[in-house]
């Protein structure tokens, strides 16, 4: 018996506009009644410059055309079709001894063929199959698109010569789909932004791009996520439970802080990087690992390998391709930029006007020292743009670590909390003034710039700040 898509699955289908080409009257009225039964919209057509005039003022979402024609026959059709409005759907249909010429033409590019005379049941299950098949190339199109939109190099806004630097390094290396890629910054740099970069530039994108926490998930559990496990491989293992390394199979896998990984499984890591292949927890069966794996971290492995808490040879393996991505505060060029970039997605977001930043409030953040980097800057904005509405983002909606935050306390004197400042200077420059002038630029630092604040502190006029070299 023929299986036939579900009346739920034609539903997205009613009212789809066909547009139905044959030069045989009779055979077209058919066609045409059998589709205003299954409650397509119908447009018909006896030639092929006809169905063409038809396309030029109609959206249509289908083209079923019969091959034989005079003047222009289907494949012509299909290929002027194809060239004008692109990948419309289209369903070619033939007669007896033109089967041959059908298969040609579903090389050019025909969704499908349908033989006369036509099945009514068959023809209606071949049409919706056409239309879900367009519907789901074009969603997954929709998708890719998006992607490509959120995620791609072009969105990350930089003009810092460190880091596009470590763009055209990314995108270099995102062009060979197996080689493990180490990305090196501190916490809030964008490590997985620029991850999710290299994923969506190659040709791996079209599959999942699946990121781990290795610091988030319990070490006692964490080769079960990767791994997955079989059933009974351990207590409360009812069930086979495949991992992210299955998740992520023709795709990308992020090892996110990898500095934090137990040290007995760096080596099962390591395995899989060298021989391409993994096993489920309580498996012995092999299973071949074809996904790029990028690894991230914020800790310094070089001094982690010395003290022997990271494996040395995993640490030459995933050192294959590293890229560093530099903190804010050394691309404080980029801190403009990503203010605007912010607001404009906050203006979309929140559906507020935000006309802007304040030069004063965009100097408070250039001057800033950003701990947290881009993800604090981008939080900070956003808290500003909650905060404002038709004005400029000014100081005041700023919400920042103040200077004694910034400056802790190290111990408990006379007078309460200490504040330790570390000046380093060569010895050619020491002075007095040398030594006020660095003590004045740090305070101003770590007081977001607010030179009343900082006056306060260190008990001074604010007009020091301004005689300062």
């Amino acid at each position: 018996m023929a299986e036939y898509p579900a009346e739920s699955d034609e539903a997205f289908v009613r009212g789809a506009k066909v547009l139905v080409v044959d030069d045989d009257e009779i055979m077209l009225q058919i066609l045409a009644m059998n589709m205003e039964t299954w409650g397509f919209g119908c447009f018909t057509a006896m030639a092929a410059k006809d169905a063409l005039a038809i396309l030029e003022n109609n959206d249509i979402d289908l083209i079923m055309s019969d091959y034989q024609m005079q003047e222009m026959n289907g494949l012509d059709l299909l290929r002027e079709a194809r060239a004008r409005y692109g990948q419309i759907p289209f369903i070619m249909l033939t007669g007896y001894g033109t089967v041959d010429s059908a298969v040609s033409s579903m090389k050019e590019g025909a969704d499908d063929y349908i033989q006369k005379p036509c099945e009514p049941q068959r023809m209606r299950t071949t049409i919706v199959r056409a239309l879900q098949r367009h519907k789901l190339t074009e969603e997954n199109r929709k998708l890719k698109s998006q992607l490509l939109s959120r995620y791609s190099f072009q969105n990350i806004i930089t003009k810092s010569k460190a880091m596009v630097e470590a763009l055209k390094l990314a995108e270099r290396v995102s062009r060979i789909p197996n080689t493990t890629v180490a990305i090196y910054g501190e916490s809030g740099v964008g490590k997985e932004v620029l991850a999710r970069a290299i994923h969506v530039a190659g040709e791996r994108m079209e599959n999942n791009f699946v990121a781990v926490n290795c610091a988030a998930i319990p070490s006692s559990l964490l080769e079960s996520e990767l791994f997955g496990h079989v059933k009974g491989a351990f207590t409360g293992a009812d069930r086979n439970r495949p991992g992210k390394f299955d998740a992520a199979q023709k795709g990308t896998i992020l090892l996110d802080e990898i500095g934090d990984m137990p040290y007995d499984l760096q080596a099962k890591i390591l395995r899989v990087l060298e021989e391409r292949v993994f096993e489920m927890v309580g498996s012995n069966v092999p299973v071949k690992a074809d996904f790029r794996l990028i690894v991230a971290t914020n800790k310094n492995l070089v001094e982690m390998v010395k003290t022997g808490a990271f494996r040395e040879d995993l640490y030459h393996r995933i050192s294959a391709f590293p890229i560093t991505i530099p903190p804010l505060r050394e691309r404080k060029e980029d801190i403009p930029l990503l203010c605007h970039f912010y607001l404009d997605q906050f203006r979309s977001e929140f559906g507020k006007q935000l006309p802007g930043i304040s030069e004063n409030a965009l100097e408070m953040l250039v001057n800033y020292s950003w701990p947290g980097n881009v993800r604090e800057l981008r939080n900070c904005m956003e808290r500003a743009a909650i905060l404002t509405d038709d004005e400029l983002i000014q100081p005041d909606h700023l919400i920042i670590k103040n200077a004694m935050e910034a400056a802790p306390a190290t111990g408990e004197g006379d007078g309460g909390p200490m504040a330790k400042f570390e000046i380093s200077m060569p010895y050619e420059a020491l002075s007095l003034d040398g030594i006020t002038n660095e003590i004045l630029r740090i305070t101003l630092e770590r007081c977001g710039n607010n030179k009343s604040r900082a006056a306060d502190l260190l008990k001074v006029d604010r007009s020091m700040f301004y005689r300062r070299k």
